[in-house]
């Protein structure tokens, strides 16, 4: 299947991806943490060998590793049991889609030899969406971060969210999103965001429940 849009530098997308016939694609805490870390350090120009990286540290070492240069700047994500998202940034030409390659065959790779499987593992191609403005911007901005809440509450989009409290603890617990980076609450994996780049009109909003909701409303 041919792509739709063509990826231009200087511009802002929205990316995400599910397992083919719906299946899950994050089966236990060391999945996801497999994929967050692929996030960090397969976003450069240059190989790296995950496995025998492996052999003499811990996946939580990867976050230390140099990259002299990035593909493309990652701006917010989300891990789903089922999929993912992504809002990112296209530095250099070519830079999405050889990291989108990069990122997804090493944990293809690494799914099914753990599990015994073959075959793809995700929808192919990867599904894209240009962030032509501002509101569409924050509208895609907020949407990642809020999508955890589906797991405790399915129908927050159509009905609103019923439990303001309960849903913001239950994101500030949410290991596998950068919605806790966004907050203030420095981590290892924080490093895997160009936070250089973000717009103003991000940075001067205080980024808690209520930003996030109001920006969901009058969309899809």
């Amino acid at each position: 299947m041919e792509r739709k849009i063509k990826f231009a530098i200087d511009e802002h997308y929205h990316i995400y991806s599910r397992g083919v016939e719906k299946r899950k694609i994050f089966l236990n805490k060391s999945d996801y943490k497999r994929f967050v870390s692929l996030l960090y350090i397969m976003n450069q120009p240059k190989s790296f060998h995950f496995q025998n990286f492996l052999q003499k540290h811990t996946i939580s070492d990867i976050f230390k590793e140099e990259r002299k240069d990035t593909l493309v700047d990652i701006i917010s994500y989300v891990l789903m049991p089922n999929h993912f998202h992504i809002l990112i940034y296209e530095k250099e030409e070519g830079g999405i889609s050889k990291f989108m390659m990069k990122l997804l065959t090493a944990y293809s790779m690494y799914f099914n030899t753990k599990y015994k499987r073959s075959g793809p593992l995700f929808v192919h191609p990867f599904r894209s969406q240009f962030i032509a403005d501002d509101p569409y911007y924050l509208w895609i901005f907020s949407y990642i971060h809020l999508n955890p809440i589906k797991l405790i509450q399915p129908d927050f989009k159509e009905n609103g969210i019923k439990n303001i409290v309960e849903c913001k603890k239950f994101l500030m617990s949410y290991e596998y999103s950068s919605y806790v980076d966004y907050l203030g609450y420095p981590r290892g994996i924080s490093n895997i965001i160009n936070f250089s780049i973000i717009p103003e009109y991000i940075k001067k909003n205080s980024l808690d429940l209520d930003f996030y909701t109001k920006n969901m409303e009058g969309y899809p």
